[in-house]
């Protein structure tokens, strides 16, 4: 769906691998290191409650270097609170950065989900360079400078609750 990057697949492209497996096992025994961990996961239940634990985390953070971000799928800010104060409490343990933005879904309850950020170092809005996405040569037909920094708006009732969660590194 998203033939810009999605090309890597087809290409060969060095800088990108994909591995089928568990994730958890997966960022426990290797000793690569990672520049970007995404983790798509599903509600912390079931198979996928430990990548909402603290020992994930734990390896997450020593396989990224040190400009590396992991991104977690961070539930719905109207339903799952408890889940998003658990898991930025979670990324606090390891990470001095750690945040939250949404994004709009009307597929997912309530329209509105959010993703976590965390960091060794950077952040998402302090060193973010605003020509970059125009630099990249991608057309976007969505993202640009000003929806990533929005991205990080939040609204008072999440910061309110989230409050002391939500860490800039400094």
């Amino acid at each position: 769906h998203i033939p810009q990057t999605a090309a890597c697949l087809d290409a060969g492209d060095p800088r990108f691998t994909l591995t089928i497996g568990d994730g958890v096992s997966f960022v426990a025994d290797t000793d690569e290191r990672f520049d970007v961990v995404l983790v798509d996961s599903t509600d912390p239940i079931g198979p996928a409650t430990p990548l909402f634990g603290t020992e994930f985390y734990g390896n997450v953070h020593r396989i990224l270097t040190d400009d590396g971000i992991v991104v977690s799928q961070g539930e719905s800010p109207f339903f799952n609170r408890p889940v998003q104060k658990s898991l930025l409490g979670v990324l606090g343990e390891h990470f001095p950065v750690t945040l939250l933005y949404n994004f709009s879904n009307l597929t997912y309850p309530g329209g509105l989900w959010s993703f976590t950020w965390a960091s060794k170092r950077l952040h998402p809005i302090a060193h973010f360079d605003d020509a970059r996405p125009a630099a990249s040569g991608l057309k976007f037909r969505w993202y640009n400078p000003w929806i990533h920094k929005a991205a990080f708006a939040l609204p008072t009732f999440v910061r309110e609750e989230l409050d002391g969660l939500l860490r800039d590194g400094n």
